[in-house]
């Protein structure tokens, strides 16, 4: 899974769960277990080091780029955001269309909405949630469940993708263990947090 065309030789790759024939990752990278890479992702660090945390996704068209790229675990990136030479704290949503440029700090449990755009040295504190153009913190909220849901749920597609299987989502036992999910991450949620 880790050589042909689109892999350079300075990536280190843990057991990830998938990674698409289509992703681009060239430089030095640090892929943590349970990882998901989806179709024309693209990972550069032509200097610097990118590192993407366990059960991190990297979903469709997402671009990584620049040195000293940190992604958290339980971290979903989205379709098509950039994620430009900056630190993403553990169990982070950076949105579809979003940006988070060089030298910006995402908090623990924080949302970047689609289309917001971070500007460099930005520091977002943790349980954020980030809107607008340039992003600026709109609402205080610890996105713990539903960020950390949303990065088992993708690797959950990324194992079932890894075994060709496309349609994960639409079997009935998905709702069951969604369900058993959020529960399990409700109770996660009180221990930490209460």
């Amino acid at each position: 899974m880790a050589s042909g065309p689109l892999f350079g030789p300075d990536i280190v790759i843990e057991d990830p769960a998938f990674i698409h024939p289509t992703a681009a990752l060239y430089g030095r990278i640090r892929i943590a277990r349970g990882v998901g890479i989806w179709p024309n992702a693209v990972c550069r660090a032509e200097s610097g080091e990118i590192v993407i945390g366990e059960m991190s996704n990297i979903q469709d068209m997402a671009v990584i780029h620049g040195g000293g790229v940190r992604i958290g675990h339980y971290c979903s990136i989205t379709h098509h955001a950039v994620i430009h030479a900056c630190t993403i704290g553990d169990n982070c949503l950076v949105g579809i269309n979003a940006t988070v440029m060089d030298g910006a700090v995402i908090g623990d449990n924080s949302i970047v909405a689609g289309g917001a755009f971070v500007t460099e040295d930005t520091n977002i504190p943790p349980n954020s949630i980030v809107m607008g153009s340039p992003g600026k913190v709109r609402r205080q909220h610890n996105n713990y469940v539903v960020n950390r849901m949303n990065a088992i749920l993708y690797h959950r597609n990324a194992l079932a993708y890894a075994k060709g299987e496309y349609r994960e989502w639409a079997k009935p036992e998905h709702r069951e263990f969604m369900e058993e999910t959020r529960a399990r991450l409700e109770r996660e949620f009180e221990e930490l947090f209460s």
